[in-house]
């Protein structure tokens, strides 16, 4: 990298700061590349100058190596020191960085022609991978997929064909396609993504085809939420059976009964409506 890629570094043969001297986590170093995206699309940046410093906005080990990389730029601060006590993810919660980094294992390509092809479940995203459908199909679900950059390229190619992603939330998507007489899904560009995940951009070329880009649980936080649902469902048919114990008599026992009729008939239309999601997205 070239000395004048950067604004001057401080003297740093004065009296350190302790605070920048501590250990910058993945989302501090995300919080920077958010910063120099923002500075390439404002123009003040160009691509070789972004380029330089996002490489070394990710190989910055402490908050003291992280500063200069936007020292010259507007809204430019000193990050904030960060919590040492290391506390559980929430419930529900992605560990983003465990899940980015390390070589993919497969194929770079999906090719579909007059058939299609299908990538899911456990499996690693390479940095860039090319998908090409030829009156044929295409299925790209990342929902429990690792990623081995933090930015991933899928380049799609639907020529009377299409190609399908499924994203999980908390990934941001940008879609840079371009259709002719087909189209590409713009309806999760934008959506801010999750401190630390990654970010897929989806390039390329349909023509009398389309890309589409969904977000979706993946099944086990769907599972999760439905054996969450699920126990408050219980948890308030216990709380009217409680309340109805208060008030003796055959006309409060009717009521109960009715009330556990519903809920039953609720329960089943609720589980055969997941069931035909299920089906229609082939899960």
């Amino acid at each position: 990298m070239t000395d004048a890629a950067l604004p001057d570094r401080p003297d740093e043969s004065g009296p350190k700061d302790d605070g920048l001297d501590l250990r910058a986590s993945d989302a501090d170093r995300e919080q920077v590349a958010e910063r120099l995206r923002d500075a390439l699309a404002e123009g003040r940046l160009d691509m070789e100058e972004f380029g330089e410093r996002l490489e070394e906005t990710y190989k910055a080990r402490t908050y003291r190596e992280l500063l200069p990389v936007t020292r010259d730029l507007p809204g430019a601060a000193t990050p904030a020191p960060v919590n040492l006590t290391k506390e559980p993810l929430p419930e529900g919660a992605v560990d983003w960085a465990a899940r980015i980094g390390g070589a993919a294992g497969g194929s770079a390509w999906g090719v579909g022609v007059l058939s299609g092809f299908e990538r899911k479940g456990r499996w690693t995203v390479p940095a860039r991978m090319d998908c090409v459908a030829v009156m044929g199909g295409g299925e790209l679900d990342l929902r429990e997929a690792n990623f081995e950059s933090r930015e991933t390229v899928l380049n799609c190619v639907a020529i009377m064909g299409g190609v399908n992603v499924i994203v999980p939330p908390g990934v941001e998507v940008v879609v840079r396609g371009i259709g002719i007489m087909g189209g590409f899904d713009h309806s999760e560009s934008g959506v801010p993504g999750d401190p630390g995940a990654p970010r897929v951009v989806i390039t390329g070329f349909a023509f009398w085809g389309g890309v589409g880009v969904e977000r979706k649980l993946p099944k086990a936080e769907r599972q999760r939420l439905k054996e969450e649902r699920r126990r408050e469902r219980l948890d308030r048919r216990e709380d009217r059976r409680a309340l109805l114990d208060g008030h003796h008599g055959l006309h409060g026992d009717r009521i109960e009964r009715h009330r556990e009729r519903m809920e039953e008939h609720l329960d089943r239309l609720e589980e055969r409506q997941e069931r035909r999601n299920r089906r229609r997205h082939g899960d």
